[in-house]
């Protein structure tokens, strides 16, 4: 992979999940216990031999940046190659929306390489892949282009772009769906291909006045170009939604799921190292099927829960089906039921707050109930 040049976009559109990401990129968001949704494109990368890493920032950057700082968890803080920042295009020169005009604006970062391939993805994606086993299957392919799809066990709400794909893996159509139906192909907004054939794409489609990667450049080019389409037969969740994050984080409860995405010993997830003591467990603790991250005091009881680094659950409290973030406090007595805490909240004595599994509750940062 060493001949490989790895970029990941931070521009997941927060349009159905606004409440966590109003000033944050939704792959800043925090993930099972102590991650970071965007941990997983980086670690993909890294565990697959990509040295040459570009991140294209989102509007809000800061979290990301305080997250990810030099690269050196993920081996990128480098004298040669490593981590490189790749800023939003300049406010005022472009009005289109999407992510091209960005690509657009940073095309030399590929074309200035000593690459020969780029690999694209959509940094909110979670799932646990070998990127060799893909440059190995474009190489056999002979394809122009190789795109990473999953064929869906359910049906699943929102955008999407689905495929149809020939015996020999070749893409024969791809069109923009509503929803995908269970055993339809999605792309999972992964795309490997020459370093001219992206610089191609990408300068010809902003050129005609193309606002997506995906629907304006490699949709439209189509039919100049075979893509061949690779198969990840895993787990996977995009965060583009309240409810796929809440979904995703659960997901992480079983323990399968934790064990394909967590423990693979020649695959595993790097994060921001912070050291923190060990959780605390009082004697009237008492906890069933969650994960509960270091720094954390329980006293009461936690059940199909998240509970991220420094959080508290007082004596007699009760937190269900929830994810607590950072620091936040569930004093005694208080009951939370599906609901999902940001950073810094406190929920007060004898509070009693519920939501529903499939809209569930939203407490802002720092908020005081």
């Amino acid at each position: 992979m060493k001949t490989v040049v790895g970029i990941v976009n931070l521009q997941e559109s927060n349009d159905l999940i606004r409440e966590l990401a109003a000033t944050r990129a939704v792959e800043a968001l925090p993930f099972a216990g102590r991650y970071r949704v965007v941990d997983f494109s980086l670690s993909n990368m890294i565990n697959s031999g990509i040295n040459t890493v570009g991140l294209m920032l989102p509007d809000y950057s800061r979290a990301i940046l305080d997250h990810i700082r030099s690269g050196k968890d993920w081996d990128l803080a480098r004298r040669r190659d490593g981590l490189t920042y790749l800023p939003a295009a300049l406010p005022g020169t472009d009005a289109r929306k999407g992510d091209l005009k960005d690509i657009y604006a940073n095309l030399d970062f590929a074309e200035l390489s000593d690459k020969k391939y780029v690999l694209f993805v959509n940094g909110s994606y979670v799932y646990n892949i070998d990127f060799q086993e893909v440059l190995d299957f474009h190489k056999k392919s002979g394809a122009d282009i190789t795109m990473i799809y999953q064929t869906v066990d359910e049906d699943k709400p929102g955008k999407t772009v689905v495929i149809e794909t020939s015996t020999n893996g070749v893409v024969t159509d791809l069109a923009e769906t509503n929803g995908a139906k269970k055993g339809q192909k999605t792309v999972l907004s992964a795309y490997l291909m020459p370093v001219p054939t992206f610089a191609y794409i990408v300068r010809t489609s902003y050129e005609r006045g193309g606002q997506d990667f995906l629907i304006d450049g490699i949709m439209k080019h189509a039919s100049e170009q075979k893509i061949s389409a690779y198969e990840h037969k895993g787990y996977v969740a995009r965060i583009n939604s309240t409810e796929a994050y809440y979904k995703a984080n659960r997901d992480c409860l079983n323990p399968e799921i934790w064990s394909e995405l967590f423990m693979n010993k020649d695959r595993p997830i790097f994060t921001k190292v912070k050291d923190e003591v060990p959780v605390q467990y009082k004697d009237t603790a008492e906890v069933k099927n969650s994960l509960i991250a270091n720094g954390c005091i329980i006293r009461g009881r936690v059940e199909n829960s998240i509970i991220f680094r420094g959080v508290k659950v007082g004596k007699g409290a009760v937190v269900k089906d929830c994810i607590l973030m950072q620091r936040c406090q569930v004093e005694d007595g208080a009951r939370v039921e599906n609901i999902i805490c940001d950073k810094n909240v406190m929920i007060t004595k004898n509070r009693w707050l519920k939501g529903v599994e499939t809209f569930p509750y939203i407490i802002k940062k720092n908020a005081r109930i």
